[in-house]
């Protein structure tokens, strides 16, 4: 077995947060030791129905290039999972965070998120049968990455992004995994008075306001991250 570890002690070790499908990554709040990602956070539509749903982008991590490009490493620093050749093949691994913050879940969890890609198509897989909890003291959860589909949810696509996300098997993505996020999901998203078309097929909170009181409000910090690979 080879273990990955991230202490955040010497910088963010190449994770970062997600300011919108425009500007891509950004540098979340560091100190030595924590990493921590606060609200607004931006509202990803890119899983609108028919896809899953509208989710949060909290901690972000590369884990293969060609996309560890200046951009990424401005927003995470020296991505140890990548300079070090940490594995991609995520079957039976155990991820652990050690994480407390201050949360308004607001119906949303936070999820493992882990993503690959086939031919130009980009999955995404939320482990929404082992959600992390957030309270505000220090907390060590462990989750496993099994292949078993009925413990995730594929987040699909939108109905415009069907040529960049949509279903690749569970085990395919598995085996060549691309990035992992800890994200929030599902949100409540409801627009803020009416609109002249479908909410879905429009871009929540970019082409129309939405309730910032339905969705998720405050601190999440990260402590530590260990990934025992099988």
């Amino acid at each position: 077995m080879r273990t990955y570890r991230e202490t955040f002690d010497d910088g963010p070790g190449g994770w970062f947060g997600w300011i919108d499908n425009i500007a891509g990554p950004k540098r979340l709040e560091q100190t030595p030791g924590t990493l921590v990602s606060r609200s607004p956070w931006w509202i990803d539509y890119n899983h609108a129905p028919p896809g899953a749903g509208y989710l949060h982008l909290l901690f972000c991590l590369l884990t293969k290039g060609p996309g560890y490009a200046e951009a990424y490493r401005e927003a995470g620093g020296w991505n140890r999972f990548i300079e070090e050749e940490f594995p991609n093949e995520f079957t039976g691994a155990r991820v652990r965070i050690r994480t407390r913050g201050e949360l308004k879940q607001r119906g949303a969890q936070m999820v493992l998120l882990i993503q690959g890609s086939d031919h130009g198509l980009t999955s995404g897989w939320a482990l929404t049968a082992a959600p992390f909890a957030v309270g505000q003291e220090w907390a060590d959860q462990e989750v496993v990455v099994t292949s078993d589909e009925a413990q995730w949810t594929c987040l699909g696509s939108r109905h415009d992004r069907v040529k960049s996300y949509g279903h690749i098997p569970l085990e395919t993505v598995l085996r060549d995994v691309s990035n992992i996020l800890l994200i929030l999901f599902p949100l409540t998203i409801e627009p803020m008075g009416p609109i002249a078309g479908d909410p879905h097929v429009l871009r929540a909170g970019r082409d129309y306001p939405v309730w910032t009181s339905r969705l998720p409000e405050g601190y999440v910090v990260l402590d530590d991250v260990q990934i025992n690979f099988r």
